[in-house]
């Protein structure tokens, strides 16, 4: 029988099945966080169980942990309550063997950052996290998915966790990008036209030919944000570009077992008439810079674009209605020179090194407005020092950015770097909740390159126009 790329993965990893909807899939790598891995280590203890696989968990702290810009050795969780949850962590890491990426680790980062540049994640993985955004590893052929803390403590019990199995879709993105557009652009404009809950109970599969030009961190970003319509999973067939950045950073491989497997991974894909429940095509070539003007990423509209009127449907209406209450908004008004107070670049969906590189070729010789407070964060403790070994960190400290040290940081207020009410903060993060950021902060979601371009101008403008794009 024909089978999606989706299936065949979810097949390959079924250790038996539950029911006719449910399986047994077992866990190639689980990676842990501070945040929501304590419950799942009490529950260990009170039921007396080890960890069945240490070697296949890999844990760091990243959520509460501050980015002040001192040296790595002088990092210091300061909050009462987060210092205690990353204690808590290392101890129990310690008692069952896990590696962990600590405080003061100098390759410690946001999960979804390191896992892939230190080689975890290979194509045809079943990846668990502990976080929503783990549909990331799809960009390398590798079905990654959150899972909650009772999972959380299944898996480290006995490696496997009870599924649901997803429905497939997929999703064909046809053309090319126009200049001045990413692949936050692009998910921005699906999500846009699916809807927050355009992809619920499915997993997305991504292809075409804007999808085959696509870096594998750019794909990343295309499957990081996949969640926010509502995916389970998100995956993109593994080719020539998925192989080149696996096989260039896995250090526990034979080089001959890595071309074996190669030949494998670039076998692993959809069968040409395999069925899919739902299937969507875009036109990359209608994607322009998209901007977020409400508060669940769907609410999003190309930068040239008016805030839409309420809709006709009596609840979206009163969505939308609340939305624009709460960012301090207008329908009809024109998102290109709304001013902002501030803007963060970083997170799991947008801090790897091609990202910093695009924000650098946007600032370099310019200065931050004087009405802005810009940061960057990368991803991780590597992603910081190549940033620094190619110049990157001179130009954003050049310009006015505060160079930071890497984690979760302002992506979500669980940390000290926290928006006060009201301030609105050009983002390229993946959630435009309300108080995300901070309680009564405005979140807008965009690009890099975007973000970059506003921290410039004070204000949102369309990064394609003078004088950043002549």
């Amino acid at each position: 029988m024909s089978q999606t790329l989706y299936r065949k993965i979810v097949d390959s990893h079924t250790v038996f099945h539950v029911d006719e909807q449910h399986v047994a899939l077992y866990a190639d790598l689980h990676i842990m966080n501070e945040y929501t891995s304590p419950q799942a280590f009490a529950g260990l203890a009170q039921k007396g169980l080890a960890v069945r696989c240490p070697e296949k968990q890999m844990g760091i702290v990243d959520h509460v942990i501050p980015t002040h810009p001192v040296s790595v050795d002088k990092r210091t969780i300061f909050i009462d309550a987060a210092a205690n949850q990353a204690a808590n962590f290392r101890r129990n890491c310690q008692k069952h063997g896990i590696h962990l990426f600590d405080v003061k680790d100098r390759e410690q980062g946001i999960e979804h950052v390191v896992a892939p540049e230190i080689g975890l994640i290979r194509p045809g993985m079943v990846v668990l996290c502990g976080d929503s955004h783990t549909t990331t590893y799809g960009a390398l052929g590798a079905l990654g998915f959150g899972i909650g803390t009772s999972e959380v403590e299944h898996v480290l019990a006995t490696q496997t966790l009870v599924y649901r199995v997803a429905r497939d879709m997929h999703i064909i993105v046809d053309g090319e990008l126009p200049v001045g557009t990413t692949s936050k652009d692009l998910v921005l404009y699906i999500i846009s036209k699916i809807g927050a809950q355009g992809a619920r109970g499915f997993a997305v599969e991504y292809s075409g030919a804007a999808i085959d030009s696509l870096s594998a961190e750019a794909r990343m970003t295309l499957c990081n944000m996949t969640v926010e319509a509502g995916g389970r999973g998100a995956l993109i067939a593994p080719d020539a570009i998925t192989v080149k950045y696996v096989t260039e950073r896995i250090k526990d491989v034979s080089r001959d077992d890595i071309a074996a497997a190669s030949k494998r991974w670039l076998a692993l894909k959809s069968d040409a008439n395999a069925a899919f429940d739902v299937t969507h095509r875009f036109d990359a070539r209608e994607v322009a810079p998209f901007v977020t003007w409400g508060t669940s990423p769907d609410q999003a509209i190309p930068v040239t674009a008016r805030i839409p009127g309420l809709p006709a449907d009596a609840v979206e209406s009163q969505n939308a209605a609340k939305a624009l209450n709460y960012m301090g908004l207008d329908a009809g008004q024109a998102i290109d020179g709304l001013a902002i107070d501030h803007v963060f670049i970083g997170s799991c969906t947008n801090a790897r090194i091609e990202d910093l590189r695009a924000v650098a070729d946007i600032v370099r010789g310019r200065k931050v407005a004087p009405s802005v407070r810009a940061m960057v964060v990368p991803g991780s403790g590597m992603v910081r020092e190549q940033a620094e070994r190619e110049g990157i960190a001179s130009v954003l400290i050049d310009a006015g950015f505060e160079w930071r040290q890497p984690g979760c940081s302002m992506c979500l207020a669980m940390n000290d770097d926290i928006l006060e009410p009201g301030q609105r903060c050009a983002s390229t993060t993946n959630r435009n909740f309300e108080g995300r950021q901070g309680r009564g902060a405005r979140t807008h979601l965009m690009s890099p390159a975007m973000a970059a371009a506003a921290a410039l101008a004070g204000r949102i403008v369309d990064v394609r126009k003078e004088p950043f794009h002549a």
